[in-house]
Order: structure tokens, then sequence, then C-alpha cells
């Protein structure tokens, strides 16, 4: 007997769909899209070949008709879809609830040609329940949000194929230019302009330490007579001057000078208290793009990490549809989320029913926000159900979720001045303070924080009780335990990370949410960025065509270009505006707006300049100093034609960073040419320090002429050589590499050990493992190695971390305890517990116990965020940072 076939993107999708469903369906999948525009030449249908516009597959002299194909990879499924669809009594096509699913259940549906009746159903959660009343509700297939998907896609197809050619020529071959991605990586690089463009400027203040009977906290010198002091937003960013001239501006010695001044005016006084009640309301649940950024604040994830878990947890059923810009909920979720805050937290926790609005351009309000598809299900209870990066994103999501029906927090703040007195220029301090009089939905989650510099932890700053009149004095009842001039440096804005990144894109509605994750992973695989912890930093080659782009094709990388196309799709998807029309404005020209036209642009470029990147003039001669993209990456060059001097850029160079003065060392290392280390005994061939696109590294022999098939063994330095200190016998032990450790009599196979991309490994056939640090390259014996092999390997992440020091064995557990350089500084490990270092220990002087009695306390203690609690280096207001400057400040106690 016949079935019902319903056809999904993914196995993964289908597996739960079947076992939801049973055997009343067949459930096959299409693994992701069956057709699309030629990729390559081989590819392009032998009837367009010769058509000037036929290596796009867009035939735009006849209505941007697309020439599909059927990718060779795709021609299988396809046949088993076909039979599929023999034996179906009806084709239900379950793609995604969006214009991409749409657009796959248009294509499926044009490529299988089912003789049965075909319906379209969307479902955006897969529970049982959603699933049928979809069957139930089936529609046709949506020609309207399929035109607007296929003129999305024409329109960046004409897009890359157009302007990335401009790239090859001028740039680098290789290269690519995006509707999207082109904007983005603009962004970037103007960030890092602004970046090399300012000035830093410091300032100073005083900071008092006052203790009570029964609690201590920090007043900063706020006012002296009537002038405030100055902050990091009184400075003028591109000049490093003040601003606002009615501040006052404390310099280190003026600062000590009044430090002294101040003590001799004890006893002060409390001039001022007052207290404020607050209310703070809870956030709404997440969308595609807040998802993305709060995983990237708390879990340090890229965009693309977090859509993969988040697609994971999809297709298992687990959460709704994760590509969505809607903040609302069903009906259906408001009434579980309430029974879960009740019976979790108490009926006075609950505050809903609540719905959200998107302030997002462009919203599709129709779908539903991204949350659990059981809120009885809680984080704890899903680990039968998903592996550890999906559960940690689902406490996120379902924590998230059930703090947007929560009661609000409310809040007591508490401000308070103390005045050191003058007849002249009294001077005040304060101190603020938060207390959290009901938690309302913070028991449940707290937002975290673009700024590394604030704590992720929305955390209570509880000021003791004092009143108006209170002396501070060596007898108290307030006792000054310290007063120190602090020193702060204003800081330049912070680069962009996924998480701003993808909320810059989303305010000025570029692109579209669900493609953000793959935007960010396009333009760093194409060598436009790369992550400086969380950062993205831009690279020469980014600068190079950002500016080729702005001075040539400057319509095209406009932050509002990219939203106007959004607009006119989602008019498209609505019937508001009709396809071809819109196609030919974009390629042609003309419109409302007097949109140039693409056609236009590109063929009008007929001279464009190779980009230069000026640095300044050669302090010897002023010659220009600029930086070049060549085929092996950037490089700097001083001079003309067979005068010039080149030399390569290390990769890791940030454009901002990269100054003049190092430009110049650049270029006169490469004119004395390389260093000698000595001779190598066994060969008598010269080793030489050299510094490349790389790095520095050291050569046997000499540098081959240019042609040459022979190359000259190489080898870069570890993290821990210096190119001051190395040696000859060190450099020697690092071209000895690989290192044969033994034979594997058991495998048949012999191990090396060596350094690769991702640090020290040892191999063995086609397997890899890494190892703890640099040294045990040269070290680790066959046994230890063997040993390794056995073990599960361990992530990338993992395996990349640097270990500093060895300290031990735990006495308890056996396994080693060791220093490891982390993203956000030193951290001790045991392998199962990992404790950060405090601020004024080095990792030099821990020791077994210090760090045992640190893992220890981690053990007991609750998580918490990232962020520092009280303490002297702390925000001072916006684009701030504050450093402690130690001083001869006294201290005094009763």
């Amino acid at each position: 007997m016949s079935r019902p076939l319903i056809i999904v993107e993914s196995p993964a999708k289908a597996r739960t769909l079947a076992r939801l469903l049973g055997d009343e369906y067949r459930v096959e999948a299409s693994v992701g899209h069956v057709r699309d525009l030629p990729e390559n030449a081989s590819e392009v249908p032998a009837a367009i070949k010769d058509k000037p516009w036929g290596n796009m597959g867009v035939d735009v002299d006849n209505g941007f008709r697309p020439y599909y194909v059927i990718a060779r990879d795709k021609a299988s499924r396809i046949r088993d879809l076909r039979s599929a669809v023999k034996d179906a009594a009806i084709v239900l096509l379950a793609t995604d609830p969006d214009r991409e699913g749409e657009s796959i259940s248009w294509h499926l549906r044009e490529v299988l040609q089912p003789k049965v009746p075909v319906r379209r159903i969307e479902f955006h959660e897969i529970t049982e329940e959603a699933v049928r009343t979809a069957i139930d509700d089936a529609r046709d297939i949506d020609l309207m949000l399929v035109d607007a998907q296929e003129s999305r896609r024409i329109v960046d197809r004409l897009f890359g194929y157009m302007v990335s050619p401009v790239l090859w020529k001028k740039v680098q071959t290789g290269l690519s230019a995006g509707r999207v991605q082109s904007v983005a990586v603009r962004l970037i690089v103007e960030r890092e302009e602004e970046r090399g463009a300012f000035h830093t400027s410091a300032y100073w203040d005083l900071e008092a330490r006052v203790r009570t009977s029964g609690a201590s906290f920090t007043a900063t010198l706020q006012r002296i007579g009537t002038s405030r002091l100055a902050t990091g937003k009184d400075f003028d960013s591109a000049t490093g001057q003040l601003k606002d001239t009615s501040a006052r501006l404390l310099d280190a010695a003026s600062a000590r000078g009044l430090s002294e001044e101040l003590l001799q005016r004890l006893p002060w006084s409390v001039t001022s208290v007052e207290e404020r009640p607050a209310t703070q309301r809870p956030y709404a649940p997440f969308t595609t793009s807040t998802l993305q950024q709060e995983a990237n604040r708390k879990l340090g994830w890229s965009a693309d990490r977090t859509m993969s878990a988040a697609q994971r947890l999809f297709q298992e059923g687990i959460i709704s549809y994760h590509r969505t810009d809607s903040t609302s909920l069903s009906e259906r979720s408001l009434r579980e989320a309430a029974d879960a805050i009740r019976g979790l937290y108490g009926d006075e926790f609950y505050g809903g029913p609540r719905q959200y609005r998107t302030k997002v351009k462009n919203a599709q309000e129709a779908h539903e926000a991204i949350r659990p598809t059981d809120f009885g299900q809680t984080p704890p209870r899903l680990a039968q159900r998903a592996g550890a990066e999906e559960q940690r994103l689902y406490d996120l999501i379902w924590k998230r979720a059930v703090a947007s029906q929560m009661a609000d927090a409310k809040l007591l703040r508490t401000t308070l001045e103390i005045t050191a007195p003058d007849p002249d220029e009294p001077c005040v301090f304060t101190a603020s303070g938060k207390a959290i009089q009901f938690a309302g939905f913070l028991r449940a989650y707290v937002e975290g924080s673009d700024d590394p510099a604030a704590e992720i932890g929305d955390q209570e700053t509880v000021l003791p009780k004092v009143t108006v009149g209170d002396r501070v004095s060596p007898e108290g009842p307030l006792v000054l335990d310290s007063l120190e001039p602090v020193g702060h440096e204003t800081s330049p804005p912070a680069r962009y990370t996924d998480a701003s990144l993808v909320k810059r894109l989303e305010e000025d509605g570029i692109g579209r949410p669900s493609t953000y994750a793959s935007i960010i992973s396009t333009i760093e695989r194409r060598g436009y960025v790369w992550r400086q912890g969380k950062a993205l930093v831009p690279t020469f080659t980014a600068y190079a065509v950002i500016r080729l782009l702005k001075e040539h094709f400057g319509a095209l990388v406009e932050l509002g270009f990219t939203g106007l196309i959004e607009e006119s799709l989602d008019e498209i998807s609505k019937g508001e505006r009709n396809r071809d029309d819109f196609l030919a404005t974009f390629y042609f020209g003309g419109g409302e707006r007097q949109w140039p036209g693409l056609k236009p642009l590109v063929e009008n470029q007929i001279q464009i300049d190779y980009p230069v990147i000026a640095l300044g003039e050669h302090p010897e001669g002023g010659a220009a100093v600029v930086v070049r993209i060549g085929r092996f990456g950037p490089y700097v060059q001083v001079g003309e034609g067979a005068s010039s001097i080149n030399a390569s850029i290390p990769d890791d160079v940030p454009p901002a960073e990269f100054t003049l003065e190092q430009a110049v060392a650049l270029l006169e290392a490469r004119t004395k040419g390389p260093s000698s280390l000595g001779t190598d005994g066994a060969t008598g061939l010269p080793v030489y320090l050299m510094t490349g696109r790389f790095g520095p590294y050291v050569q046997l022999g000499e540098t081959p002429e240019k042609g040459s098939k022979e190359k000259p063994r190489r080898a870069s330095l570890t993290q821990a050589d210096g190119e001051a200190s190395i040696t000859l016998d060190r450099a020697l032990e690092l071209l000895s590499l690989p290192r044969l450790v033994g034979h594997d009599e058991e495998h048949g196979e012999d191990v090396v050990a060596n350094f690769g991309r991702f640090g020290p490994y040892v191999k063995r056939g086609t397997e890899f493992r890494s190892l703890a640090s640099d040294a045990h390259v040269f070290d680790v014996s066959l046994d230890e190695a063997i040993e390794l092999f056995k073990q599960e390997k361990t992530s990338r992440r993992r395996a990349t971390a640097k270990v500093l020091h060895d300290l031990g064995a735990h006495p308890d557990s056996g396994a080693a305890v060791r220093v490891i350089e982390g993203r956000y500084g030193p951290y001790v490990s045991d392998g199962t517990t990992n404790a950060s270092l405090p601020k004024d220990v080095t990792s030099e002087a821990v020791t077994l116990d210090t760090a045992l009695e640190l893992l220890r306390t981690r053990e007991g203690a609750k998580p918490a965020g990232r962020g520092r609690k009280g303490g002297v280096a702390r925000r001072t207001g916006a684009g701030s940072r504050t450093t402690r400057r130690k001083t001869s400040a006294r201290k005094h106690s009763a």
C-alpha cells in the first residue's frame, strides 16, 4: 500500500520525523539543495557555454533566467528520491520554514516531477503535535517566497562573478567580493582604521578605600571644588586632547600631591546618601542574531559554531526553528513557561504572559522566537539526548526563554558622597552600590556584555549603611584604609567580535540573521580577517580590497545598499514588487532611487590602479614606504622598479598596529640579509636566522636562485624561542625535525614527532595526537607516544592549549596538574577542573600546593562570570581602561 512521502533536507531531521510518525509515513532526506547555479566551467550547460553570461549561469538578456544544474554528488540521491516518489500516495515537502526552505521545496518539485499531488508543510518545531498540525494545514508552494529567494541568489551571483575578477587582477587571485560579505569587511576595516587613528590620553584620579565595622567599599574622587574630574569620555579620540575644558585634568604629579594634601584634611564626612528604587525587566527570548551574540559573549563561540549546535538541537526536536528574527512566543509556549516558572521558582516569580516585539529592520514577525519545545525539559534533564556542546547552548536557550516570562527584578541603587573639606576647593568622593531586593528573572538568567572589561554577571555591589554626617577618620565610624592615585588611559574602540558584528549588521539591516554565520565564516576563510581571541582583526588584504571597492565601486559597499536590497526582496516575497523589474534595476540601473547599476559600474572601471597602503616617508631619503599585496601575502616596499626593496609582513600583525618604524626595521633587516648563526658540523652548510610571512625561522644552506627546484631545509621558531636568543644548537635541533620516536611493532608503522599548524604532535601513519608542550617533541618516548594513541583524540581547541608549567601529579587522582595559557589568561587544570589564577599571582609563582588549593576552591564554588569583581582595575566610562599604578600612597587604620 502506498504511503505519503515526506521529504526534508537533512538525514538527522528525517530520523527524528520517522521516530515521531512511525510507519504511517515514509521520510526521506534531500541532503540539502538538489540543484543550483553552475559553480565552475565544467558544470555550465553546453547550450550556454558560448554566451557572454554563460559562466554566471544567468541569462541577463532575457529576464534573468537562471540555468540550474544538478551537482554530480547529488545524482544518486535524486535517483533514490525519484524511486520513492513513484511509490508515494502524496508528496509532502517539509523543508525549513523560511525562504530558502521554500526554494528547496520548489526545486525538489521541479526536479522530481511527481505524478501524485505535491503539498508544502512547514513547522517551527519538530514535535508530533506540530508536525501533524502542519500536515493537516498542508498548502501549495508559495511562489512569491521562491521568487524572493531566487532573486537573492541571482543578485549574489551577479555581484560575485562580476566584481571578484577585478580583485583577482588588481589585488590577489582567489579573492571574492560579495553583496553582504564586502560590507561586513568594510565595517571591520573601518573599525581598525579608527583604532589606527586613535590617540591615547592619560588621566588620573584618587581612590579611597573606606572601612566600616562590617564591610568596606571604594570611593572615587569626582569633583574638586565646582569642577568635575576628567574621565575617558572627555577626550577627543582623533587628537587626544581634552574636549570639555571645564573638566579638571589631573596628571601623575598633581594626583600624588593632592593625595598627600587630602590626608592632612582628615576627618572627612559623609555629605549625601541617595537611595533610588529601580526596576530591571527581563530580556526577550532569543532570535537568531541575539543567540549568536550571547553564545559569543558567554561561551566564546563563533556564529558558525553556534548555528551548528542549534541546528542539531532543532533536528532532534529539542528547540524550535533557530533561523528567526521574531521574539514572540505561542500561546502554548506561554502556558508551558508559566508552569515551569511556578514549579521551579514559585508563583511570585511569574510575571507573564509577556510578548515582545523586535526592533530589527525588515523583521518577519510570523515566526516564533527560539525556545525549548518542552519547557519541562530543564537543562540537567537533557544529558541523555544531546552532546556537551548542545547542552551548553540549550542551557542558554531554556534560561532565556523562561526568564522572558518571569517577574521584574527590584533593585535599590545607592549613591553616597564623602567630602574632604576645604574653604576654596572641597574634594568630593562618590561610591555607588546596587542591592537586589527581589531577584525576579535574575534567578534564571543574566545577559552577557560586549565589553570585555565589563562583568558578565550582573553582580550586587552592596554599600554599608551610612548616614549624612558620619566622619571618616582614624577613630571611625568610617576608617580610611588607603588613598591611592590611580592612572587611566583611554582605549581605542574595541575590534568587532562575532557578537558585536552580528549586532551591527542586524541594526543596519545588512543581510539576514540566518546568513550571518556563513558571512563571518566566509570572510575568515577568504583571508580577510583572523582571530585574536574573540576579536576579528582585518588583514592587509582586506584593507586593499576595501580601498579599491570604496574608490571604484562605492555604491556597492555603502552600508545602506544591502538594506535596500533586503527591503526589495521583502516586497517581492509579499507580491508588492515584480521580480524581473527588481533584477533589471539592480543590473542595468535606474529605478526610483536612480541606482547606477552593476553592469555600468563594472564596465566603466577602465583604469584601476593597484591599491597600496601608504605608511609615510623613509627617514633616510624620503622615499614612500607602502604596503602592497602580493602573490604570497602583504609586503612592505620602499622605492620603485629595480631599485625597490621589499620585505614580507608577518601574518599576525594587525594593520592598525603596524607602524612606519616597524616597516623600516623589516626593510633594514632585508637589506642586511639573513643573520648567520654558524655552520652545521655535519653538512658544512651555514645556518641562518630569517624572517618571512609566517614569522622568524631558521634555514640550513643558502637560498636558491628563483626557479630552482631545490629547497633548503627550514624550521619555524616556537613560541618559546626568541630571535635575539636563538643559538646554533637550538637551530640545528629545530632543523632536525621531524624526529623519529621509534617503530610501533603492533601497527607496523614509524612514530614521528614534529610541530604543525596546531602545535606539537606525534604521528603514526595517518593518526595524529597532540603533545602537551613544545619540549615534548624532543623528549617524548615511544611508550608515551603509543599511550597517547590509545587515548581518545582531543578537540583542536583543547589540543592547542599551551602548557606553561608542569607542576606534578594530583595527590588524589594522579592526574597531571599544569599551568596553561588560556584565552582569558593563565589557569591551572588537572584535566577535569580549571581555575583561573588570581590577578596578583603570576604563572611562574604557582606551586603545586597553590594549584591544588585553587582547584579545591573552584570545585566548591558556583560558576561565575569572567568579569572582575571589585578591585581597582575597573571600568571608568565608555572608551577607557584603568591600570593600577603604584605610588607612594599611605595606608591608615585606627
